[in-house]
């Protein structure tokens, strides 16, 4: 096996392999919450994976946001300049819910007597009004030493124009506390705005010595099996990143699992001839979707940990994801005033749904679906487990049925037709919400539950075409084999942009690229090839807040391609906004560099040799459909497996394998593309 990849979920925990020829294997085992490498080591014997012929193990996981939405990262304190210790509890002004009259602001990752001040004072224009207080840090030090703080995060004032100051406390925490986790503001961001520079520095500070411990355990136990290759970890840019970048900014892999199946989806669009796309990837836990546009993945400059409303914002580049608490595992109850809900909450891993018979007794939408004939009981997992039917009707009896007066296929339907309608608001979010119309998009399903609602929300939506890849449940791990190395760069330098101005960018963007070669050294060694970079100015019109990110030419930044960039900007926003003004002043407020490259390739697997006849179905089985009646009906159920390039089904009908199930419905015609993606055309809305 050249290439290995393994993504842990809240449910499974999720492994594919490929050889030089471009073979898949693939693995998928119960994520295990209390040692999270136990279940990746238990995924690899499952693969029969030899590990000393492994050239890179890549890996993404939700560790890091699990740390902080679960709050138990390490205690951390802030170190930073005098006066400004509660700008990070003060955070912004705006009432996101101004109508919620309990809404609470983020609650603080460090309490305010872990929050410390020094004494110095960096202007922004990088000049020093006061050197740092030697005495008064080495004093400071001391006293979090003794406190029992394990982490340590440094964000000083103007830092990131200047950050000889943060680099001296570094050094002296070195010295006097070796053991200490330490993030310094700049090596992280070197952005202005302190609130989310302060918030992203104390992230990173709090995940670091978790992930840092289990980064460790995983590759000790890979080197105990032999694997002496590179492991590389997913970064939330879409992006890998060696395990030692990922040791220093755990923060940049905080959605390191969902945005690799994001990853992969692009990846498909050539092969399809669909450059519009949205990734939709429902796991056990939680549902998740983005945007493909012109075979390009949305990318968004920050990301907020927790929700926008009492989330900590992130301001690193993350591709644009929206997640609900909406996945197989999620639990059905009904509230107070009788009202049906699903999720958040899930059954994860363990003890999982009722019907995996491993002690669970809340009803789940993969319970709910299961009895409505949609999931084969006998072929979960590829019949290595067994669904237990008769668990799965006991808890939507005892928890659903008997509290709201319905019978057994209501409470089912109802279960399933709420999870359909919050996956449905998470695609408007990132379209129609965005200006975009579903309707121009193909819908990609992946997860281990996504294929089995993708129709019922494309009907929603009025989206014409849903493709289920190949793998789909282990489509994230896959995603990861298509993944790029990368590094975003960033510097905050404000100026009028004018033909004056231009030659400090250029020198500047210079210097990234210095900087971002050496970090793509650090990664992977010498390129094998030359690696992407791309140059971005950030402007804006004088008096405006945000900015927007636009291309330095190929021939570079000068004074004669200042008049291209400036009318670009304006073109921009006219597409964006709806208007420009190309008579106002624009300021550059700092540049951005993305440097990337290619992993190896890997040859195209052929597809195999199948009979080239009319799909035959396996069995029929009765499958309560979605906008039907209350009976069954009676569907083909086709392996897919079998299905060869060019054939079509009719719906409805159900198509199953060994991590999935596939539910389409009359009108909907599905064909086996020459990849052996399925393309459904979806019919009109009953």
């Amino acid at each position: 096996m050249k290439q290995i990849a393994a993504d842990i979920g809240g449910t499974f925990t999720d492994l594919t392999a490929v050889d030089e020829h471009g073979v898949f294997s693939t693995a998928k085992t119960l994520t295990t919450p209390h040692d999270h490498a136990q279940g990746v080591l238990d995924g690899l014997d499952k693969l029969g994976a030899h590990l000393p012929d492994a050239e890179l193990f890549l890996h993404g996981s939700t560790i890091a946001i699990n740390t902080v939405l679960q709050r138990v990262g390490a205690t951390t304190a802030l170190i930073t300049t005098a006066g400004f210790r509660d700008v990070y509890e003060i955070g912004r002004g705006n009432r996101s819910e101004p109508y919620h009259l309990f809404f609470g602001k983020p609650v603080p990752l460090v309490p305010r007597r872990l929050r410390r001040e020094v004494r110095e004072r960096v202007l922004a224009d990088g000049t020093v009004r006061t050197p740092l207080d030697v005495a008064g840090a080495t004093e400071l030090i001391e006293e979090l030493r003794a406190s029992g703080v394990q982490s340590i995060a440094v964000c000083l004032l103007h830092s990131y124009a200047n950050p000889d100051h943060e680099l001296e406390l570094g050094r002296l925490i070195e010295r006097l506390w070796p053991e200490a986790y330490v993030t310094l503001s700049h090596q992280i961001m070197r952005e202005y705005r302190e609130y989310e520079r302060t918030s992203t520095t104390v992230l990173n500070a709090y995940v670091g010595p978790v992930v840092s411990r289990y980064l460790d355990s995983l590759t000790d136990r890979l080197a105990h099996r032999g694997f002496r290759g590179r492991l590389l970890i997913m970064q939330s840019n879409g992006g890998i990143m060696s395990v030692e970048s990922a040791r220093r900014s755990p923060v940049r892999m905080m959605e390191s699992g969902p945005v690799a199946g994001v990853i992969g989806a692009a990846a498909l669009a050539d092969g399809l001839g669909m450059s519009r796309l949205i990734p939709f990837d429902m796991g056990g836990t939680t549902a998740k979707t983005s945007l493909v546009k012109d075979g390009e993945v949305d990318i968004s400059p920050g990301y907020f940990i927790g929700g926008y409303a009492t989330g900590h914002p992130m301001s690193l580049p993350v591709v644009n994801i929206v997640e609900v608490g909406a996945g197989g595992g999620s639990i059905a109850w009904v509230d107070a005033a009788g009202a049906l809900k699903v999720g958040p909450r899930s059954a994860g891993a363990a003890p999982g749904p009722a019907c995996y018979g491993l002690g669970g007794d809340r009803p789940t939408v993969t319970d709910a679906n299961l009895i409505l004939g949609r999931l084969g009981a006998s072929r979960f997992l590829g019949g290595e487990m067994s669904l237990d039917r008769a668990a799965a009707e006991a808890a939507i009896q005892e928890h659903v049925a008997k509290p709201l007066g319905l019978d057994l296929i209501a409470a089912a339907r109802g279960i399933v037709t709420i999870a359909d309608a919050q996956m449905s608001l998470a695609v408007r979010a990132v379209s129609v919400e965005k200006g975009e119309d579903p309707r121009e998009f193909a819908l990609v399903a992946t997860g281990g539950a996504g294929p089995l609602h993708a129709v019922s929300i494309a009907r929603e939506l009025n989206v014409g075409t849903v493709v289920i890849p190949v793998l789909p449940g282990q489509f994230s791990a896959k995603g990861m084999l298509s993944s790029q190395v990368r590094h975003d760069l960033t510097r905050t330098q404000l100026a009028v942009f004018e033909p004056a101005t231009v030659e400090q960018y250029a020198v500047t963007l210079k210097d990234l690229a210095a900087e971002a070669a050496d970090r793509l050294r650090a990664d992977v060694g010498t390129p094998a090839q030359p690696p992407t970079v791309q140059h971005f100015l950030e402007l804006r019109y004088r008096g405006q807040e945000f900015t927007i990110a636009v291309p330095v030419p190929e021939e570079g930044l000068s004074a004669a391609t200042h008049s291209a960039v400036r009318a670009e900007f304006d073109a921009m926003h006219e597409r964006l906004y709806g208007h420009q003004a190309p008579e106002e002043t624009v300021e550059a407020i700092g540049v951005r560099t993305v440097i990337s490259m290619p992993l190896a390739t890997i040859p195209a697997e052929a597809a195999p040799d199948r009979p080239r006849g009319a799909a035959q179905p396996v069995e029929t089985r009765p499958v309560v459909l979605h906008g039907g009646g209350p009976d069954p009906v009676p569907c083909p159920v086709y392996d897919r497996e079998t299905l060869a390039p060019g054939q079509r089904i009719d719906g409805p009908a159900v198509v199953q394998e060994a991590t999935s199930s596939v539910v389409f419905y009359q009108g909907d015609v599905l064909t086996v593309a020459a990849d052996l993606s399925l393309v459904i055309a979806v019919g009109s809305p009953a």
